[in-house]
Order: structure tokens, then sequence, then C-alpha cells
């Protein structure tokens, strides 16, 4: 993988078991997964979850970021938030692939309580294994960005 290996995980507490899963398996191929929590089960707010990881990823620290909560929507509006970040939540590897060729997305979020742990991996595998396309492609990534400024 050239350049940043690093993949930041981060959760709400509906959906550590799926993100310990997604972790595991994201290193097993070869990436760094950097899980930054939660590990208790008690209940926190998704919000602040979504935005620390997709700080991580803004920064560059990061290469990607995989989120997720209950159904993935609200930890990816929280992510958004965050200038460079392009997220999408998916609950097929079509979309997965189609996010990074088409839209550049960093950042991926699944939803723990509609996805059982094979259809999200095979989800996660499709994300990373996507590239971005570039071509006629840039111009549309490039006027999202222009909505930030």
């Amino acid at each position: 993988m050239p350049g940043n290996n690093r993949i930041v995980l981060s959760s709400d507490h509906t959906a550590i078991a799926l993100r310990q899963a997604v972790a595991a398996h994201v290193a097993a191929r070869g990436w760094e997964a950097v899980d930054i929590g939660p590990v208790t089960p008690e209940s926190t707010h998704y919000p602040m979850h979504g935005e620390a990881a997709a700080r991580r990823v803004a920064s560059g620290d990061c290469r990607f970021g995989i989120i997720l909560c209950g159904t993935g929507q609200g930890i990816m509006m929280a992510a958004n938030k965050v200038k460079g970040i392009r997220c999408g939540v998916c609950a097929d590897a079509y979309s997965a692939r189609m996010i990074r060729q088409h839209n550049d997305a960093n950042m991926l979020a699944l939803g723990a309580r509609v996805q059982g742990e094979g259809l999200a991996l095979d989800i996660v595998d499709a994300f990373l294994s996507a590239p971005f396309e570039g071509g006629r492609h840039v111009a549309r990534v490039a006027m999202i960005g222009e909505m930030e400024r």
C-alpha cells in the first residue's frame, strides 16, 4: 500500500463488537488499525466518536476512517462536518466501491444494527480495494471541497 496505511476506527456503544471485528479484519490485510474506541458498553454519543475519527483522517494521521453506529447515518453526518471529510454510509459492496472510485471518499460508515459481520467485511474490502478513478470525477470532488470554503 503506497503511503499512509493507517485506518482509524471508532463507533458508539452499539457497534463495539462489529468495530473490533473490522479492526482485526483490516489488520489481517496489512493495514494498521488505529482503534480509538470506545471499549465499554455504556451509552455514549456518536457525534463525538465520528468527529474524533474524522479529525485523524483530515489531519493526515490516518489515510482512511471506518466509523460505526446503529445505522451508520448519525456518525456519518458528524464526520462530514469536519473539513476535508467525504464519508458515506454503505449497505452493499457496490456502493462502497463507487464512493471510492467516483467520490474519493476517505471515510466509510457502517450500521451495526442493520448489517451482519460478513456483509460489513465485504463492504470494507470493496471500499479499501477501490482506487479513486480521477478523470471526470476530479472536478466533482473539487466542487464538494469548494462548498466547505
